[in-house]
C-alpha cells in the first residue's frame, strides 16, 4: 500500500504546485533587494530661496501692470530648487548631494522616505567636482547606504539609479554602465571622468545615487545631456570619497597644482620636437618648490599623458588636474630628446600668499579681500604689466576671472588655476558704479 500512494501523492503536489502561481519571493530579484535596501537612504533636497522680481501687479490688468511695473517687479518671491541626495552616515547624519542642487542658497530641508523632514545645514561643496555634503539637523536613527568600490566597476553590468525626477520620489531606474572615465566638462567645473550610463537619469535625479547589483554606492548622478536619451553620468564613489574627506575637513577642496606652465603644441614645435601629432602640453616654465620642479621637469619637456591618458592640449591638462585631490599622485609621461620620462608626481595645495605673488608676477596687479561685499579690490598695479596697460586702477574692484565669481580666497585661487596659461583673461570690474567686462592681454 505504502508502495502505490508515494507516486499518488506526489502526482498530486505536482499538480497541485503547477496551479499555485510564483511565490513572492521568486521575484525578489537582486535589483529589488538592493532596492528595498536603499531607497530609505534616498532623501528629496528642496532648496528655498528669496529672490527679487516679478510678474506685474496683483491685480491682472495691463494698465494696472504698467503702472505700478516699477513697484510690484521688483517683489520678493519664493524660489524652489529640487534634487536628490543619499544618507552617507547615519549615525552623522550626513547626506551627499550636487553641489549644483544646492547652488542657489538658501534654506534647505530633506525629506526622507519614511516621511520625516529635517533642515539642513551645507558642511561644504565644491563646483569643481559637483559635489557637497550636508547635515541633517536633530536627526537620529538615519539609514545610510552601503560604500561600493567604483574602482572595479564593468563595463555592462547592471546599475541602479533612485532620485526624485521632476519632483516624483523614489523613482527607480536600471540599466548598464555604458562606459568608464569618460571626460566630461560641466557648466560649474571641469571634472574629468565619470560613470556613463544608460540608466533613465532626468532632472530631480542629481544628487541620488547609482547603485551596483549589491545595493552599494558606486557613483552620484549628475552631468544631464538633457538633449540626448539613454545617456547620464554620475561621479565615481572612490573620487568622491577623497572630495567627501576635505569637504568635512575644511568646507573645501583644498585647489592644488603641479607648478607647470604650458602652451598647446602647434606645428613648428611638432615639427622641432618630431612628434607625429599634436597633442601634448609644451613646458614653457616650472616655478621653484613645486612638484615639478623636484621631479626635474624642464621648459622645453612635452607632457603627453596624464594618469595613463593621453594629453591633448593644456586645457585637457588643466581640466585632468582639477579632477584630483590633494590626496592623490599623478603619473605624468614627458617627451625629452626623444625619449619618454614617466614621473610620480604628488600635488601641491597651493595656498593663497603664493597665488597672490604669482598673480602680481604674471598679471600685473595685487588684490586684497574686501571687508563688505562679493569681489576683490585691486590694491597695487605693477607699472609696465599687462594690468597697467589694460588700464586698471587702484580702487577697482573684481568680480570674476573667466568664468568664476570671486566671492571668497578660494574663488581666487580657483580662478588663478584655472586661467594661468591663457593668453587672454576675461574680467568682471567695478569702478565706481559701473561695471565692465574687460580682456586682460598677457
Amino acid at each position: 500500500m505504502h508502495r502505490f500512494a508515494s507516486p499518488f501523492f506526489l502526482l498530486l503536489f505536482l499538480v497541485c504546485f503547477a496551479s499555485v502561481p510564483a511565490h513572492a519571493a521568486d521575484r525578489r530579484t537582486p535589483v529589488v533587494l538592493a532596492v528595498e535596501a536603499v531607497s530609505p537612504s534616498v532623501v528629496n533636497i528642496t532648496v528655498t530661496s528669496t529672490v527679487r522680481g516679478g510678474d506685474g501687479s496683483p491685480f491682472g490688468d495691463p494698465f494696472f501692470d504698467q503702472l505700478f511695473k516699477g513697484y510690484y517687479g521688483q517683489r520678493p518671491r519664493k524660489s524652489q530648487s529640487l534634487g536628490s541626495g543619499v544618507i552617507i552616515d547615519g549615525k552623522k547624519a550626513l547626506v551627499l548631494t550636487n553641489a549644483h542642487v544646492i547652488a542657489s542658497g538658501g534654506d534647505i530641508s530633506v525629506r526622507l522616505k519614511d516621511g520625516r523632514e529635517f533642515k539642513a545645514d551645507l558642511v561644504g561643496s565644491d563646483a569643481d567636482f559637483d559635489l557637497a555634503v550636508l547635515k541633517l539637523e536633530n536627526a537620529r536613527d538615519l539609514p545610510q547606504v552601503a560604500m561600493g568600490d567604483s574602482d572595479g566597476i564593468y563595463i555592462g553590468e547592471t546599475v541602479i539609479a533612485i532620485g526624485n525626477p521632476f519632483g516624483y520620489s523614489n523613482t527607480v531606474t536600471t540599466g548598464v554602465v555604458s562606459a568608464l572615465n569618460r571626460p566630461m566638462k560641466t557648466n560649474g567645473g571641469a571634472f574629468g571622468s565619470f560613470i556613463q550610463t544608460d540608466a533613465a537619469i532626468n532632472p530631480g535625479n542629481s544628487g541620488g545615487p547609482l547603485l551596483n547589483i549589491n545595493g552599494e554606492l558606486i557613483g552620484i548622478n549628475t552631468a544631464i545631456q538633457a538633449r540626448a536619451e539613454g545617456i547620464g553620468f554620475a561621479i565615481p564613489i572612490n573620487k568622491a570619497k577623497h572630495v567627501i574627506a576635505e569637504l568635512l575637513d575644511s568646507g573645501h577642496v583644498a585647489p592644488i597644482w603641479l607648478g607647470l606652465f604650458g602652451q598647446d603644441v602647434d606645428q613648428a614645435a611638432a615639427r622641432y620636437f618630431n612628434l607625429k601629432d599634436l597633442n601634448g602640453m609644451l613646458v614653457t616654465e616650472v616655478y621653484p618648490g613645486t612638484p615639478a620642479a623636484d621631479a626635474l621637469v624642464k621648459p622645453g619637456d612635452v607632457v603627453l599623458s596624464f594618469n595613463d591618458r593621453t594629453v591633448t592640449d593644456k586645457s585637457d591638462y588643466l581640466t585632468r588636474l582639477f579632477s584630483v585631490t590633494k590626496s592623490e599622485s599623478v603619473n605624468l609621461v614627458t617627451l625629452r630628446d626623444g625619449h619618454q620620462i614617466r614621473l610620480h608626481l604628488q600635488p601641491q595645495v597651493l595656498d593663497k600668499a603664493k597665488a597672490l605673488d604669482l598673480v602680481r608676477t604674471r598679471w600685473g596687479f595685487e588684490l586684497a579681500d574686501r571687508q563688505q561685499g562679493p569681489g576683490a579690490e585691486v590694491t597695487t598695479v605693477v607699472p609696465g604689466s599687462a594690468a597697467a596697460k589694460l588700464g586698471l586702477q587702484q580702487g577697482d574692484i573684481i568680480h570674476q576671472i573667466g568664468n568664476r565669481s570671486l566671492r571668497s580666497g578660494i574663488d581666487l585661487l580657483n580662478a588663478f588655476l584655472r586661467n594661468r596659461m591663457q593668453k587672454t583673461v576675461m574680467m568682471r570690474v567695478q569702478r565706481g558704479r559701473s561695471l565692465y567686462t574687460v580682456r586682460l592681454t598677457l
